[in-house]
C-alpha cells in the first residue's frame, strides 16, 4: 500500500485536520515509513509461533475485598455544603 497526498487529504477531511502542504508532505513520508516498517515484519517467520496473550507468566495477585467502615456517615456530612438530616442536597439538574 502506498500513502499520497490524496489518501492524506481524505484522511485530514475525516479527522477534521488541517494541514499545510509542507505538513501533509512530511506526514506522507512518516506514514509510507510506518507501513514499509510493517511489511518489512511480514517477512518474519512467524510459524509454529503461538500468539503472545499475556506479556509474563505472573498471574495478578490482588488483596481480598473485605467490606469495612472507613468514614461514619456522620463524618461524611460534616462537610457536605447543603444536607437534610441523613442525605445530602443537590441541585435539580433534570428538567421533566
Amino acid at each position: 500500500m502506498e500513502i499520497n497526498i490524496d489518501i492524506i487529504n481524505k484522511l485530514s477531511d475525516l479527522a477534521k485536520l488541517n494541514f499545510s502542504e509542507n505538513e501533509k508532505v512530511n506526514l506522507e513520508k512518516d506514514m509510507n515509513q510506518i507501513i514499509s516498517f510493517f511489511e518489512k515484519m511480514n517477512e518474519v517467520n512467524t510459524e509454529n509461533i503461538e500468539p503472545l496473550i499475556f506479556m509474563t507468566d505472573e498471574e495478578n495477585i490482588l488483596r481480598s475485598d473485605e467490606p469495612k467502615s472507613v468514614i461514619s456517615h456522620q463524618e461524611a456530612l460534616l462537610n457536605a455544603p447543603a444536607k437534610d438530616s441523613d442525605y445530602f442536597k443537590v441541585p435539580k439538574f433534570l428538567d421533566k
